[in-house]
């Protein structure tokens, strides 16, 4: 598994994951990208940044990286930083398929995403994925699994995925929705000749939405590796939106709002890598104070209390612009 090789790294910030989904396409539904992002959001500026922030991520010990085919250009500005640093051996490259991105390079595109779980598109993918991301490849995930996707009734599609996983990488799902605990329960009862078939679960968890702890706790039980998602909820834990009792433990914790709602996540027992989604620099670093958080049990109720019903969040997240 090429998980182990962050169970054997040394550094603090190990577990924590870069994101490339706000910097590998002009347009996402983060909150404050006006903020982050310079405004001509050219190929050429958004590869600078997404290997700013590659070049960040790994001197301060950041280990696995995420991207995703309908990420616009992440694969490529990946697989050309990874190319150019031939010494950086130490990292776990995970991506997704999926969906296809549609946005054309624009942020008032009409569809920024379609998607298709189909064998074909798998086919499709892998190839577009393997000529990007080439041998460094180490999971490959479906993009947002949901419980009426036909990825998780389709067996040819699980064979070929078993054979994926034979050939050396690993294979796990990422799950959005309200009903993502549903997709996971359903997804760890799929196996391919008397074996699971994933190895690993990415799926939404934050302070707002914690819908799925117990089924992510069941995958980790069950020998998968959890990759949390969307920790800080598209933006909304994070300084100045931040809710006030969000704010109010972070300053007792000498932290900002956004290291402290990482390190809420990073606290789970169930949780292997939590994923930053920084569009800056300085948004990294302060993500990476996370793992320096201290939460005492009076301080993670206090949090609790931030917790939103499951549907309603996602149909605010639903309606987020993309910008």
């Amino acid at each position: 598994m090429p998980f182990a090789r962050l169970a054997r790294a040394t550094t603090p910030t190990a577990h924590i994951g870069l994101g490339l989904a706000a910097v590998g396409r002009p347009a996402y539904i983060n909150l404050g990208r006006e903020r982050d992002l310079p405004a001509e959001r050219s190929v050429d500026a958004l590869r600078e940044r997404t290997h700013e922030l590659l070049d960040a991520a790994y001197a301060q010990g950041v280990r696995y990286f995420d991207a995703a085919r309908s990420y616009g250009r992440a694969e490529e500005f990946l697989g050309d930083w990874l190319r150019a640093h031939p010494e950086v051996d130490d990292v776990v490259i995970g991506s997704k398929w999926g969906y296809s991105y549609t946005g054309n390079w624009r942020t008032d595109a009409d569809v920024h995403e379609v998607k298709d779980h189909t064998l074909a598109m798998y086919e499709t993918q892998r190839a577009e994925t393997g000529k990007l991301l080439g041998d460094r490849l180490d999971l490959y995930q479906i993009h947002s699994l949901t419980p009426d996707s036909p990825a998780l009734t389709d067996t040819a599609l699980h064979e070929r995925l078993a054979r994926l996983a034979d050939e050396g990488v690993s294979v796990g799902f990422s799950t959005s929705g309200p009903h993502q605990a549903d997709t996971i329960r359903a997804a760890l009862d799929i196996t391919v000749a008397d074996r699971p078939l994933f190895r690993s679960v990415q799926s939404t968890y934050n302070l707002l939405e914690t819908s799925a702890e117990a089924a992510l706790a069941e995958a980790h039980e069950a020998g998968l590796t959890v990759i949390i998602k969307e920790a800080l909820a598209n933006g909304r834990l994070v300084a100045p939106q931040a809710p006030a009792v969000l704010r109010e433990v972070a300053d007792e914790a000498g932290a900002s709002p956004d290291a402290v709602a990482l390190a809420a996540a990073l606290c789970r027992p169930w949780a292997g890598v939590v994923l930053s989604g920084a569009a800056t620099t300085e948004q990294l670093f302060t993500n990476l104070h996370a793992v320096t958080v201290d939460l005492d049990e009076e301080r993670l109720a206090r949090l609790a209390e931030l917790t939103e019903d499951s549907s309603a969040y996602w149909r605010y997240r639903s309606e987020l612009p993309w910008s």
